[in-house]
């Protein structure tokens, strides 16, 4: 065994997972579990749990699975983690705790990810499931989104015998995990509905269909049903546009909406109530990891996709491996690319889109460079369908109909990233409904925070 490089993990071939919504990778089995364990070398100054939001105890898993006591490495994990088949499976590992593996430096980090899925699928097959405080306090809180912050919260909060009740607006638990992340990547029945389920073993309540800032407001929840303290966990749905002439035209989506109908609504079935439109050539604007479940879910409706995109690769901000992923199953990178126009035909249909080339000039505030249209380059990408996916912003229901919290210019609440307090006393935010868009792992570390900070904050009421 060579100890420089990761155990190879099995994966659907490409031009076959390209046709199916199967999970393209199929992850370790036992053996290769211990083989890629055995790579760790157990430091005592383990940088990897400084790379990680939520800080699991990493090199305790890992040993764990190296001497084959599986349920004990679950046991490790679950102590930080709510949703470890989640993490394995969409996290970025590699510029968190594989980036910060020691074993990385002469060769290729151990594949902390991979084995973290692992240990989590071997303990939902065994029906292993996280054990439920049975010392309750009484006290209540409300935890507004049952995505993976508003998971993560309310799982550290049962944990510590609060009594929690999550509201959520969709008629399914999970939040971004359930409508925005496709099948392919994160099986829903297998994977993300038990994790759901375990958050529920520890006692937490979840409403489902409740509109926070309809239905009721954290006001009423605070003053009139009994909640001492309320968790934002709310995320970031509303999507963002370019502005550009043609963009009301019909084939023009949102990303969010585009996934949410096919994930959460399966639109794409024949018998569908209202059945999403499968285009036959799809651009998808953008080149995060959304853009890319994007583009890879129209190119399995059947679709030739394109991914165009202002800078170059190098600047890509989706994952490499979905990245390579896309590359393989055969959607076409326009790169340097930038739309200006979309082409709409005389009964309102997106027929194509005019693009301009880019160059890339000097490093924006973000540390990317900026990209500079070229002049006269312009040109015309035959299509029926367009989807932007630049990104989105928190919706204001909840923050316009709470009296005494306070947003910043971008609609996002204002927290403190410790223990994410608000401007209305009790009340704490995480998540994207603070940062806006962000990762599913950065959201989890922030319910762990808010979690913490709630608890500190009803022990000196």
């Amino acid at each position: 065994m060579d100890v420089l490089k990761k155990v190879p993990v099995r994966e659907q071939e490409p031009a076959v997972r390209a046709k199916n919504f199967e999970e393209v990778c199929l992850g370790y089995n036992e053996e290769e579990a211990v083989k890629e364990a055995e790579r760790c070398l157990n430091c005592k100054n383990a940088q990897c749990i400084k790379g990680c939001p939520v800080a699991i105890d990493i090199p305790g898993f890992v040993s764990q699975i190296k001497e084959g006591e599986f349920e004990k490495a679950y046991e490790v994990i679950s102590e930080a983690s709510a949703l470890p088949a989640v993490c394995g499976r969409v996290c970025p590992q590699e510029s968190q705790c594989e980036g910060k593996c020691i074993r990385g430096f002469k060769g290729e980090p151990v594949s902390i990810g991979k084995l973290e899925r692992f240990t989590a699928d071997w303990a939902r097959e065994h029906g292993i499931v996280p054990k439920k405080n049975k010392n309750g306090n009484g006290r209540k809180v409300a935890v507004i989104g049952s995505g993976p912050a508003g998971l993560t919260c309310a799982g550290d909060l049962a944990r510590m015998g609060y009594d929690v009740t999550i509201f959520e607006a969709l008629h399914e638990p999970g939040g971004v995990l359930i409508y925005g992340i496709p099948e392919f990547r994160l099986p829903k029945d297998d994977v993300v509905a038990k994790e759901v389920d375990n958050v529920k073993a520890l006692g937490v309540k979840i409403e489902t269909n409740v509109v926070i800032g309809k239905a009721t407001t954290i006001d009423e929840l605070m003053e009139n049903e009994g909640f001492e303290a309320v968790f934002i966990g709310s995320g970031a749905g509303l999507p963002r546009f370019m502005g550009i002439p043609g963009e009301q035209a019909n084939g023009v989506f949102s990303a969010n909406e585009f996934l949410t109908r096919n994930n959460l609504m399966k639109a794409f079935q024949e018998d569908y109530d209202t059945p999403i439109m499968k285009g036959k050539k799809v651009a998808v604007v953008g080149g995060g990891n959304v853009a890319m479940d994007a583009a890879r879910t129209a190119l399995r409706l059947g679709a030739e996709v394109h991914i165009v995109y202002r800078r170059s690769e190098a600047e890509l901000p989706a994952r490499v491996e979905e990245v390579h992923h896309a590359k393989e199953e055969g959607i076409i990178f326009n790169l340097l690319t930038n739309p200006v126009e979309i082409l709409v035909d005389d009964n309102g249909w997106v027929k194509g889109m005019t693009c301009i080339k880019m160059e890339l000039g000097e490093p924006d505030e973000s540390g990317r460079r900026s990209p500079v249209e070229v002049k006269g380059s312009e040109f015309e990408i035959e299509l029926d369908t367009v989807i932007m996916s630049l990104g989105t912003s928190p919706n204001p229901l909840i923050s316009s109909t709470t009296k005494g919290l306070d947003t910043n210019r971008r609609k996002c609440i204002v927290a403190n990233e410790e223990d994410g307090a608000t401007s209305k006393p009790g009340v704490f935010a995480g998540g994207d409904a603070v940062t806006g868009a962000a990762t599913v792992i950065l959201a989890m570390g922030a319910g762990k925070a808010a979690a913490q900070g709630i608890h500190e904050y009803l022990s000196n009421k």
